[in-house]
């Protein structure tokens, strides 16, 4: 009946005799099925004759989808590679969807789709914070159930802690994943980095969503971030127009002010600077550090360090 389901769900005509074989059964039994199928409601025409066959009606109620082994192991793939930002806008919506095909995948398709255990999410250039498919799995179910999560988290400072939390959202910005919830314990709102969150556990406990204080999950994060103090304020004036300098920060935020229509300066909050140096190589223009010191003297001597590499010889 399954198999029957499956090929029907094609639309197209299937004459009997050549349904029949597909599925290596007499066309009696075919035609008892068919009727099977009527009973539980679905729409399926049939002609009689020779050359008779069968064929689902368009726009006909859908039965549950149906995948053959290799089909669910290429959707899983698409979806995690969707899921890590290879497809801008449709990253939240993916990995709910990546989520529901990972819960009924049996162990055996799991093994096959190596890459569902991890996957790198999209990061600045440098250090790409990687992000355990499964934690991001636990996590999504349980936004999507209102259960409660317990888990462990390190902070920026390096001090772990234990969360209770009730989760609202995974919200994928700046190349990095966040998951938005009530954290319990500490009786307000908070974000999480998922790279830094470990043993993700649903307690079982359900809860009753709370008003999120910003208009939307994502507009949260961005605020959260920009409240939190970074150690360098740094300012580059750039010899590229503003558009082409925001195309290519977009994912690192701070703000682009144009100052002609072939320079601009950019002004950034960052904690390191190793990967602020490869956005202003890949940028390929002329460009001033007008502040701070440190980031010139950074830039010094990674300067030297690859002028060595250059001049080296075996």
């Amino acid at each position: 009946m399954l198999r029957l389901l499956s090929l029907l769900q094609t639309h197209r005509y299937w004459p009997g005799t050549e349904l029949a074989e597909r599925l290596e059964v007499s066309e009696r039994t075919l035609r008892r099925d068919v009727d099977r199928l009527r009973e539980l409601g679905y729409q399926v025409d049939a002609s009689r004759g020779v050359a008779g066959g069968y064929q689902l009606q368009s726009g006909a109620t859908m039965p549950p989808l149906l995948l053959d082994d290799e089909e669910a192991v290429a959707i899983a793939v698409g979806l995690r590679a969707a899921a890590s930002g290879s497809v801008q806008g449709i990253e939240d919506t993916s990995l709910r969807a990546l989520t529901k095909v990972i819960q009924v995948m049996p162990p055996r398709l799991r093994g096959r789709v190596g890459a569902l255990r991890e996957f790198t999410v999209p990061a600045p250039p440098g250090k790409g914070p990687k992000v355990d498919a499964v934690v991001l799995t636990v996590l999504a179910q349980a936004c999507r159930d209102e259960e409660r999560l317990r888990f462990s988290y390190t902070a920026r400072g390096g001090e772990r802690t234990t969360r209770l939390v009730e989760p609202y959202r995974l919200v994928p910005l700046g190349r990095k994943w966040y998951l938005v919830a009530y954290d319990v314990e500490r009786g307000d709102w908070r974000t999480f980095r998922v790279d830094r969150l470990t043993e993700p556990q649903a307690t079982g406990a359900r809860f009753r969503q709370r008003e999120l204080p910003a208009a939307d999950a994502a507009e949260f994060v961005q605020q959260q971030l920009q409240s939190i103090p970074l150690r360098h304020h740094v300012k580059v004036t750039i010899q590229l127009p503003a558009a082409e300098v925001e195309k290519a920060t977009a994912y690192a935020g701070g703000s682009v002010e144009p100052i002609d229509e072939t320079s601009c300066v950019l002004i950034m909050q960052v904690d390191e600077f190793d990967w602020l140096v490869l956005v202003l190589a890949a940028l390929g223009g002329e460009f001033r550090v007008d502040q701070p010191a440190e980031f010139r003297d950074y830039l010094r001597d990674t300067a030297e360090l690859l002028l060595r590499g250059a001049t080296a010889t075996s």
